[in-house]
């Protein structure tokens, strides 16, 4: 039985073979009329694309690269998530590549992928250099995940960290706390802004003396390490916020080795609202990031610049503040 091709289709359903590879690839801008009668006459013929052959025609692959900053994080396998189900919707596979938070690793990451002529590149957490990154969207199209670009080739995703680290400072002002000290993300993808919002917030409301910033990390052991330097303190302070729920789980458990409880002694806020967040165990106070729609933006852009799209784009979404178990008013 001889295989079906993109003629019998477009034979079938009465349109051209270049209308047939859009609605192959998820094209915008097809009538649904069009597509309809496409999708009609691949489910009557039986027809199955032929991979190799289609990237020797088109000159691409039909796969993504996604290299991921963590993928112990489950903000990023939320991330990931998103990403594939758009990816597979468009008919593209996504090949994930994580890097540790390792520059050398990511950059090694990133040329295999070259190699491997993947059509796009998304970059979730990424450590590179600028002018690294620039580099590779000069060869496909690149989008970054949780990091900005002044880059004209480079796409970006972002969640609005400014506006999200002040729906937690402010939550804490309202239940009362004046001693409010914040976990530190370092220069890591989002960790600046938070912590800029932070003072920017406190100062806002006068209460700039009772500002406290203890050094960690986006990590269990960071937000542990920080929240004991902060117990050993004269004056601990009565709220938290840390940078990511990961580092918030570790300063809970710092909280519990001395005899500490949240809200109880101390209220804890964390960002990402993570499926560790929502754990009984936790019900952790949280910054909620619409992490599958970054991944599904992020395929998105990809997708455009492949369409033929040159101008850059930078899309910013919203946070908003989930309210569990961990605050409450200051004790006493």
């Amino acid at each position: 039985m001889t295989r079906p091709t993109i003629r019998d289709v477009a034979a079938r359903a009465g349109v051209s073979k270049s209308l047939v590879s859009l609605v192959l690839r998820d094209a915008p801008h097809v009538s649904p009329a069009k597509r309809a009668a496409v999708q009609a006459a691949i489910a009557e013929l039986g027809y199955r694309p032929n991979a190799v052959a289609r990237s020797l025609v088109s000159r691409r692959t039909g796969v993504l690269g996604i290299v991921i900053a963590d993928h112990h994080n489950p903000f990023f396998a939320d991330v990931i998530d998103g990403v594939d189900e758009r990816a597979a919707a468009a008919g593209y596979a996504a090949v994930i590549r994580p890097s540790g938070g390792s520059a050398a690793r990511e950059g090694a990451a990133v040329d295999k992928f070259l190699e491997l002529r993947v059509d796009g590149l998304v970059m979730a957490g990424s450590s590179l250099p600028a002018n690294r990154i620039a580099a590779v969207a000069a060869i496909v199209p690149v989008v970054l995940v949780t990091r900005s670009s002044r880059s004209p080739a480079v796409d970006t995703v972002l969640n609005d960290d400014g506006h999200g680290a002040r729906l937690a400072v402010e939550h804490l002002i309202g239940l009362g706390h004046r001693r409010i000290a914040h976990i530190d993300g370092g220069r890591a993808p989002g960790g600046p802004a938070r912590r800029k919002s932070y003072e920017r917030t406190m100062r806002a409301h006068r209460l700039a003396r009772q500002m406290n910033v203890a050094g960690g990390a986006f990590t269990q052991e960071g937000g542990a390490k920080a929240m004991r330097s902060l117990l050993a303190t004269a004056t601990p302070p009565t709220a938290v916020f840390a940078c990511n729920d990961v580092a918030a789980l570790g300063a809970l458990g710092a909280m519990r080795e001395a005899g500490l409880a949240a809200p109880r002694d101390i209220s804890i806020v964390g960002y990402d609202n993570s499926s560790l967040a929502a754990l009984p165990q936790s019900l952790l106070t949280t910054v909620d990031q619409p992490r599958m729609a970054m991944g599904r933006q992020a395929v998105e852009l990809v997708l455009e610049r492949l369409d033929g799209r040159t101008g850059v784009r930078r899309v910013v979404l919203e946070p908003g503040l989930i309210v569990r178990s961990t605050t409450g008013p200051p004790p006493g």
